[in-house]
């Protein structure tokens, strides 16, 4: 009972030691959840009944600590459990299979009361009655400290929020959060489908115009040599000229089922929460303004927002369904170029949802293009960092490949074009002491959410309209927001007018302006960056890098 007892504490003693509370908030998260466990287990003699009674909290508390093991700090969060529904077992698969520490750790504490339980059931153990009521006594008397602690945490200089720190009260309310969001997704095709944007194209009759929008997977800024990084992750882009690279770029969220939802419709961080099982996404919009549209994906289907806005365009693919196989993202551009040739439409929507640099990173790119070696071993321990990052940039570096692929097909096509990437969200790979990897942590880093945004115009839209380039220029260096201004510069240059179109948050507008820094924590609040939990050496990496943090 006391074995049982001690490894289902150990998550709270740990988030004692992690989270900025007072000390009466840590000694309440620590001694009230104990106690009443402890009071679980003394309430009936069948010690076996007793220890397996606690498995959900084994369960949970398992979760908490590989979490805890890969993020540092924070509760297992709303997006954790939508993550479970929304990632693909491919993906589960590869993150677990280089995961092999922290899973022998979990198993480690929790297997023997587990296996002692189900033991003591067989032989029918029971404890005696005298140490039954000493262990109920001492519960209670636990509980009565907790109770004193929990309510002198509520007079702390700092806010004391129950459901939000009270472990696992908290864990319970985000599983609350997480159906019910499940939920009402699956009202959203009945919700939407009268929804309307009401656009309008405004571009001459005679106009040829393709828009190209890539989303891409989990590339950081920092990775890429227009930002300044010291490898050649992306060479053949330097010299064009038609590119510009918004150096100042960072992601609201740093979750993909968050981010590019918001990528692709006009939605923020402000109005997410409010806003997101009623409205459709840019595929829509340009489909109401007359361009033909397409979707090609190289995801699986992940029964999310994403799936429902590739369904919006005339064809839509996504490649890793049609065969079960997997795909490298260059297959994208020849799905593109196949488009460009027989899609005879004056104007044109494409969106390619790359899976870019997700882990596993090596899986990203063929071996021959392994540029940067060694790239393996690749599971996720600190001592494997060289080879992490050498897959990373490789990774990266095939992403350059890709654009400059879509790119020459969009050369070669005739006609005006334009193509904006930026990714979704951005990695940790062990960057700092915190030992950080992986992204969607509840608290983001730096790192999760400083993301590249890149525009490219080709010489027939620039000779047509020279102000969408000389204005991207002009912005390069200003704080951009891709939640924002993805979809809205889009519309801009589709020559697209529609009510949620908001000029002044398109790149490539002069009047562009740059907007305050914002965020979507787990509970779909719109916070500042340091109420997002951005450590001061989070922002200090920000300033070093010219990045806007307010």
């Amino acid at each position: 009972m006391l074995l049982t007892l001690a490894v289902c504490a150990v998550p709270n003693v740990a988030l004692a030691f992690t989270e900025d509370m007072s000390v009466a908030q840590r000694i309440a998260n620590v001694l009230l959840p104990v106690g009443i466990w402890w009071l679980l287990l003394s309430l009936t003699r069948k010690i076996g009944k007793a220890v397996l009674w606690m498995f959900p909290v084994m369960f949970f508390g398992a979760f908490q600590l590989v979490l805890l093991s890969l993020y540092g700090r924070s509760v297992i969060a709303v997006d954790m459990f939508l993550n479970l529904v929304t990632t693909n077992a491919g993906e589960v698969g590869e993150l677990l299979g280089n995961m092999a520490g922290a899973i022998a750790m979990v198993c480690a504490l929790y297997l023997p009361p587990i296996a002692g339980g189900i033991g003591a059931c067989v032989k029918h153990w029971a404890l005696n009655d005298g140490f039954m009521r000493l262990n109920r006594r001492l519960s209670v008397c636990c509980i009565a400290v907790g109770l004193l602690a929990f309510g002198l945490g509520f007079a702390s200089s700092r806010p004391y929020r129950p459901l939000a720190d009270l472990y696992p009260l908290n864990v319970l309310y985000n599983v609350g959060l997480a159906v019910d969001r499940t939920a009402r997704f699956g009202g959203y095709a009945e919700a939407v489908e009268n929804y309307r944007f009401h656009s309008v194209c405004e571009l001459p009759d005679s106009c040829r115009r393709t828009i190209v929008l890539v989303v891409g997977e989990t590339s950081r800024a920092d990775r890429w040599e227009a930002w300044g990084y010291e490898r050649e992750t992306s060479p053949g882009m330097a010299a064009d000229t038609g590119y510009v690279y918004f150096r100042n770029t960072l992601s609201e969220s740093n979750t993909t089922h968050k981010s590019v939802p918001m990528l692709l419709s006009h939605l923020t961080a402000d109005t997410f929460a409010d806003s997101l099982y009623n409205v459709r996404s840019i595929v829509s919009a340009f489909d109401e303004a007359g361009y033909s549209t397409a979707f090609f994906s190289n995801q699986r289907y992940n029964h999310s927002f994403i799936d429902s806005y590739g369904f919006e365009a005339d064809t839509c693919l996504f490649i890793k369904e049609r065969d079960g196989a997997d795909h490298y993202d260059m297959e994208l551009a020849g799905l593109l170029a196949d488009r460009l040739q027989t899609d005879t439409a004056s104007r044109r929507l494409i969106v390619l949802h790359t899976y870019g640099s997700h882990f596993s990173y090596a899986d990203r790119y063929p071996d021959s293009l392994a540029y940067f070696t060694p790239d393996r071993p690749l599971e996720a321990t600190r001592e494997n960092r060289q080879a992490l990052d050498n897959a990373y940039d490789n990774s990266v570096r095939y992403t350059a490949m890709l654009l400059d692929s879509i790119t020459s097909a969009l050369r070669h096509s005739g006609g005006e074009s334009a193509l904006i990437y930026t990714s979704d969200h951005g990695e940790d790979i062990f960057d700092d002491s915190r030992n950080l990897f992986l992204h969607a942590s509840p608290a983001p880093s730096a790192h999760q959410i400083y993301v590249p945004f890149i525009l490219w115009v080709s010489p027939e839209l620039s000779a047509t309209d020279g102000g969408l380039l000389k204005n991207a220029r002009v912005n390069g260096n200003k704080q951009v927001s891709s939640s924002r201004s993805f979809f809205q510069t889009a519309l801009h240059i589709g020559g697209i007018s529609a009510p949620v179109g908001d000029r002044t948050l398109s790149v490539a507008d002069s009047g562009y302006t740059a907007p305050k820094r914002r965020y979507l924590n787990d509970h779909n609040e719109s916070v500042t960056l340091r109420g997002a939990g951005l450590r001061e050496q989070d922002l200090d990496y920000l300033s070093r890098r010219g990045v806007a943090t307010e």
